[in-house]
């Protein structure tokens, strides 16, 4: 992780977005670099602890208005229905995977793609389907800056959100009912992050384990 002392504008253009740079104990960033630092999604560490307003920057948002849906040939029903239910409630919605069940399609591939858009920020959050749920969040927490949780349960679709700040929801079509399903897709949507710094912190120790895996 590169350090510094004081951080100016033009040394912030040259560092590479989504990284995580080391303020020095007393380092200064001046205004404008702060702007370039936001708008490059750079995480600063100060002296052993998190920028907080750096480790805001990487909360999941809270109004969620777009959302990507893809699943597998597993979840085609599934993913249907709750394409129908988030546009009936007014909401953007993209969807990615076979229009049959019939069609064989597989979940790494599927989880990449919404994974992907989440973290491009073509969209706020990302919905992704199979039949239990559980590889497609693996698959999709391959994607730097992506935080899937597999969620059962409304509890656990807030605790998700509130506690984790995950921006991409994992549902198995065939541990869920229909119902079920959508009951958790609502209170994981409807729920923001917490913004008590302890929970944004450790969003940004979550980017720097991504970061030295690299």
């Amino acid at each position: 992780m590169k350090r510094f002392d004081m951080i100016t504008e033009a040394e912030a253009r040259v560092l590479a977005p989504g990284s995580t740079i080391e303020l020095a104990p007393g380092g200064h960033i001046t205004p404008l670099a702060q702007d370039t630092l936001r708008e490059l999604r750079i995480t600063v560490v100060r002296g052993g602890g998190v920028d907080e307003a750096s480790a805001r920057e990487l909360a999941p948002v809270a109004d969620i208005r777009s959302v990507i849906v893809g699943s597998d040939h597993t979840g085609v029903a599934l993913r249907q229905a709750i394409v129908a239910h988030l546009r009936g409630q007014g909401l953007a919605v993209q969807e990615v995977g076979p229009e049959k069940s019939s069609t064989p399609a597989d979940y790494p591939e599927i989880a990449g793609a919404v994974g992907v858009a989440v973290a491009r920020k073509d969209v706020d959050a990302g919905i992704v389907i199979d039949g239990a749920g559980l590889g497609s969040a693996m698959a999709a927490n391959k994607i730097a800056g992506i935080r899937a949780a597999m969620c059962t349960t409304p509890t656990l679709a807030r605790y998700a959100r509130e506690h984790n700040g995950a921006n991409v929801l994992s549902l198995g079509a065939t541990l869920l009912t229909t119902d079920a399903a959508l009951a958790i897709v609502d209170v994981w949507r409807t729920t923001p992050m917490s913004a008590e710094p302890r929970y944004l912190n450790r969003l940004a120790n979550i980017k720097r384990l991504e970061e030295r895996s690299r």
